[in-house]
């Protein structure tokens, strides 16, 4: 007996939502902008998200999700680290070459940035709004993606700058109150 009564009676009844609908209501999220980055050397690609959030304090940990149909996923898999890049208003750019828009793929996407290696191996944005380096503590698969919880092992902040936000379709950014 589940202790979540409605949750148990939502999974005999199979619910259709028009796909479409879904994601635009998602667009309706506005989100900051992440590169989350994995693997090492030539091993390496990373993607764009906006499904980051914090989970734990103690011990240090986030969720991020990931596409399991993404070329990220059996890197991330090999490596067991990834670590969370989140974008300031001025590196779009960053956030295009990772989202895959451009063509680019693997270890191609960290062109026209400047990066740093972490502890775990990952890479990091120099001048990220705020870098998390990650090792994998557990990976859920759930339907089309993975949820990766990530114990935190290091953090780095850019102070004074604005974070890139992503809004109905489009980058937006915080402008002064």
């Amino acid at each position: 007996m589940s202790i979540f009564p409605s949750v148990a009676r939502l999974a005999h009844h199979e619910l259709t939502v028009d796909a479409d609908l879904f994601k635009d209501s998602m667009r309706h999220l506005a989100a900051a902008v992440s590169v989350i980055t994995v693997g090492r050397g030539a091993d390496r690609t990373g993607f764009t998200a906006t499904s980051v959030s914090s989970l734990a304090i103690d011990p240090p940990s986030v969720i991020v999700s990931l596409n399991r149909a993404s070329s990220s996923w059996p890197v991330l898999q090999r490596h067991g680290s990834f670590c969370v890049n989140m974008l300031a208003h001025d590196q779009r750019h960053v956030a295009d070459s990772f989202s895959g828009r451009d063509g680019q793929k693997g270890a191609e996407r960290y062109q026209g940035a400047e990066w740093r290696e972490l502890s775990t191996g990952t890479m990091a944005l120099v001048d990220a709004l705020a870098v998390l380096d990650c090792e994998l503590d557990d990976a859920i698969e759930r339907h089309s993606h993975g949820i990766l919880i990530g114990r935190v092992r290091a953090v780095t902040l850019r102070r004074n700058a604005e974070p890139l936000i992503y809004w109905h379709g489009a980058y937006r950014q915080i402008r002064g109150c």
